[in-house]
């Protein structure tokens, strides 16, 4: 029979159950442009997440009475796949936490996506949870702000975040599966790390001031690591259609991109 883990469990001789240190980040993969038929896409493989973003448009607005006639309107779409994970929260369709995810990621890219420049228009945002171990919102938003960039959608930033906890007395960065669930708090947050702006806080539990600073301050370190593997994926991508236009322009435009 499994044994059934507890808080203090998750803490053995100043290491995490994966042998990670306290401000650790998982291992994370970012590719974009996973999708063809997307105007933009990404997958963001996070631990053991594994998450698709896919952008389409600018486009009509669809019901048109909600049409704004000086900016682009962002629809956000968070679900988890029946298949994900084992808890309730991969339920086949939406269900409360979707929803709340989706309207928070809204927010999170009106804030940073300059809608002003596609009046009458409709920006769609879909982020898709292939598997989940925990910290999957940040895990989206993170995919989605590089298929954004992939479609071309002007930003001001690229967003990322990560989430800080605390486990058995201990301040964690990037909490997995196990460590949300039995841990005394969660604190997702999404930052604009070129200027620091937070624009995502959420917090589930009890932190100290001191501690609510100090965990600002190590989301906020994370995430400038993050943003970098973003750039890295927006990077390779367009090196390789780069490399193709040009093999193109070499073979007399015979097979260009």
């Amino acid at each position: 029979m499994a044994k059934v883990l507890k808080e203090e469990d998750l803490i053995k001789n100043g290491k995490r159950c994966d042998g990670r240190g306290f401000e650790d980040l998982r291992p994370i993969i970012v590719k974009a442009g996973v999708l063809k038929q997307a105007s933009g896409s990404a997958y963001v493989e996070w631990g053991r997440n594994k998450v698709y973003a896919a952008v389409y448009g600018p486009h009509e607005v669809f019901p048109k009475h909600m049409t704004n006639n000086y900016k682009a309107l962002i629809n956000a779409r968070y679900i988890m796949a029946p298949f994900s994970g084992l808890d309730d929260h991969s339920r086949s369709g939406p269900n409360r936490r979707s929803i709340e995810i989706s309207k928070v990621a809204k927010h999170v890219f009106e804030n940073v996506v300059l809608t002003n420049l596609f009046p009458k228009t409709m920006i769609d945002v879909h982020m898709e949870v292939m598997q989940s171990d925990g910290g999957t919102r940040v895990a989206s938003i993170t995919a989605a702000s590089v298929a954004l960039a992939d479609a071309g959608i002007p930003m001001r930033d690229l967003v990322c975040g990560v989430s800080v906890g605390k486990v058995a007395g201990e301040l964690l960065l990037d909490l997995d599966k196990y460590e949300d669930n039995l841990g005394g708090s969660d604190v997702p947050m999404i930052f604009a790390p070129r200027n620091g702006d937070l624009l995502l806080y959420q917090m589930d539990g009890m932190l100290s001031k001191d501690e609510v600073e100090r965990a600002y301050d190590m989301a906020l370190g994370a995430c400038k690591k993050i943003r970098v593997l973003q750039e890295n994926a927006l990077k390779e991508k367009y090196k390789e259609v780069f490399e193709k236009i040009k093999g193109g322009e070499n073979g007399n435009n015979q097979g260009s991109y």
